[in-house]
């Protein structure tokens, strides 16, 4: 239950309550009105359940920030560590798969270039 995550965080409510009253959109409470009501009555993703520990972990991102040889140790292993990029493999299954084409690394002409050949 959403309601119980906000109304047993004050900080929480205190951000959904300025959402709601429309301190982030010049005074209108209406602008983000679909938000707050799905956050408080429909949250499937269970966000407002997550808020707590999405704070506590931002926290410690922002002290390991500060600490320049640390976070660029992590970066360069998270760097070091990546594989080919998941979108890049799904580009490539769908044009074989479903167009039945083979991706190719040809460059596309300019669409702009007077020579259109």
């Amino acid at each position: 239950d959403a309601m119980l995550y906000y109304n047993s965080n004050p900080e929480l409510k205190q951000v959904i309550d300025m959402i709601k009253t429309g301190f982030f959109s010049h005074g209108n409470p209406d602008t983000f009105k679909d938000i707050v009501d799905n956050l408080l009555y429909h949250d499937r993703f269970l966000t407002l359940a997550d808020y707590a520990s999405y704070i506590s972990t931002q926290d410690k991102v922002s002290a390991t920030y500060q600490d320049t040889t640390a976070w660029a140790r992590m970066a360069i292993h998270n760097i070091a560590s990546s594989g080919k990029f998941s979108s890049d493999r799904t580009i490539a299954e769908y044009a074989r798969e479903i167009w039945g084409v083979e991706p190719t690394l040809d460059k596309l002409p300019d669409p702009h270039s007077e020579d259109k050949a």
